[in-house]
């Protein structure tokens, strides 16, 4: 039976990549998001993932359609940017509440399904400002900081039941995101990456591939860096 891979905020950038590539190598592919238009092949179900009856229940509707979720790729996450003495206190709660109680709503969910299957695969997209900070970005770098203790917390706890949990750690990624940034301020961070270029969805999409398959049993707890060499693991 083909393996259920369920991919959060798989309707734009990232998160719509990987849901596309695991299309593309014959999973079967459905998405909680918030609003816009899946890539073909993948199934959804509306909900926030700051809501935890809503989380729940889309992972019924789904598993309903498709058997229980097998993969859990934690894409969805938001930034509100802002200096730290400016940063109100809504501004860094609500970033939280979504990058990392959110994360914590859907891998709770999924859990319960991989610990019947004695299976899992648990995916959380991070950053490479997790690791290194970025000035501006206390909230989201706080919120992706936190995912490497999540991942290695629910490695020690559910790791003997055959589910891993990594963080992918992506850097800057060519999405609509970056391509809102002035052209100088492109140049000035292409000129602190080692590769001198920004990635592609495809590069990350291709980390999250291996991190659900049969030849990554035994990577857990694990940070994998996506980012031309700019964090270097750090």
């Amino acid at each position: 039976m083909t393996r259920h891979v369920l991919v959060t905020g798989a309707n734009r950038g990232i998160g719509r990549a990987i849901a596309e590539s695991f299309v593309a190598a014959g999973y079967n592919v459905s998405s909680i998001h918030r609003s816009g238009q899946l890539p073909e092949g993948v199934d959804g179900e509306i909900a926030d993932i700051t809501d935890t009856d809503g989380v729940n229940a889309a992972f019924d509707a789904l598993e309903e359609r498709h058997g229980r979720v097998e993969v859990l790729v934690a894409n969805a996450g938001v930034t509100k940017d802002g200096l730290l003495m400016r940063m109100s206190d809504d501004d860094f709660a609500s970033v939280l509440d979504v990058n990392l109680t959110g994360t914590f709503r859907t891998v709770r969910r999924a859990v319960q399904s991989m610990m019947r299957q004695r299976f899992g695969r648990i995916i959380l997209v991070g950053s490479v400002v997790g690791l290194m900070g970025n000035p501006g970005q206390v909230n989201y770098s706080s919120s992706k900081a936190a995912l490497v203790g999540m991942a290695r917390s629910i490695t020690r706890e559910v790791g003997q039941r055959g589910i891993t949990a990594n963080v992918i750690a992506p850097g800057f990624i060519t999405t609509d995101m970056t391509d809102e940034l002035a052209e100088n301020l492109q140049k000035q961070y292409e000129a602190n990456i080692p590769a001198k270029r920004f990635g592609t969805t495809d590069d990350v999409a291709a980390a999250a591939l291996y991190l659900a398959s049969d030849s990554s049993g035994y990577v857990s707890g694990a940070v994998l860096p996506v980012d031309g060499g700019l964090g270097m693991g750090h």
